[in-house]
């Protein structure tokens, strides 16, 4: 049970100020979506709602059908991966145990966790006997994302959340880790939320696109129809990315 439900979530600042208001959406089970929009629009918050990591000020997030509000944070954050443009490594341990660490947090045993660790370090396109002793300080900024990914992936979680997991990375190995991700997708099936503002990128790795602005759903449009939308919004958000590429 991986799907995910936004009912009616607003989310307003001590001043009364809304930074979401009146969001609805399903993520089905199995699917990707990407959230779109300005900074500030909204989609960090949103995405952060769904781990308990912000929590609504009306309305519910239901994950797997249960209300985050009343669900044991640390079994909900078990069951959910998080990746973030930082990885969020830490420099003191090498790539086997920050891969490994969820897992060692869990109190699983050792050669569990060691076989579990090399299955995602493969899935995500690195050999744990090459890479095993390295520490994040050693590895490229491709590299240190796969093994955020990896640590991410490594509790199989039904939900998986990208925020802007690639938005500091080189157009070249930036296009590599798309590849990889949307392969990766294929097989194992996440419910996935990602964060970007690259329009190409969410195209190529969801199926559907939620446009958000000042806090607002403002177009919620598979994938495949973006590009031809006559969706106002949608347009106008083609045009600023491809500039001089008629519409």
């Amino acid at each position: 049970m991986g799907g995910v439900e936004f009912a009616k979530v607003s989310y307003a600042l001590p001043d009364g100020r809304f930074l979401l208001r009146d969001i609805s959406l399903r993520l089905e089970e199995g699917t990707t979506t990407a959230l779109l929009g300005r900074s500030g629009s909204g989609k960090t918050t949103l995405l952060r709602m769904v781990n308990g990591l912000v929590m609504p000020t009306a309305g519910e997030v239901l994950v797997a059908g249960k209300a985050t509000g009343s669900s044991d944070m640390v079994e909900l954050r078990r069951g959910i991966g998080y990746v973030i443009q930082e990885t969020g490594l830490f420099p003191h341990m090498t790539v086997e145990r920050n891969a490994g660490l969820a897992l060692e947090l869990a109190g699983q045993d050792r050669g569990a966790i060691v076989a579990r660790v090399k299955d995602v370090l493969i899935g995500v396109g690195m050999d744990l006997a090459e890479f095993q002793g390295r520490y994040p300080w050693q590895l490229s900024g491709g590299q240190r994302q796969r093994v955020g990914l990896a640590r991410a992936l490594a509790t199989d979680p039904a939900v998986l959340l990208m925020d802007e997991p690639f938005g500091a990375l080189d157009p070249m190995t930036r296009a590599e880790m798309q590849t990889m991700v949307r392969q990766l997708f294929e097989r194992v099936k996440k419910t996935v939320l990602l964060v970007t503002h690259d329009l190409d990128e969410a195209l190529y790795l969801a199926q559907r696109v939620v446009f958000l602005a000042e806090g607002k759903v403002v177009a919620d449009i598979l994938a495949k129809d973006v590009l031809r939308s006559e969706d106002p919004q949608v347009k106008a958000y083609v045009q600023a990315v491809h500039r001089g590429v008629p519409v």
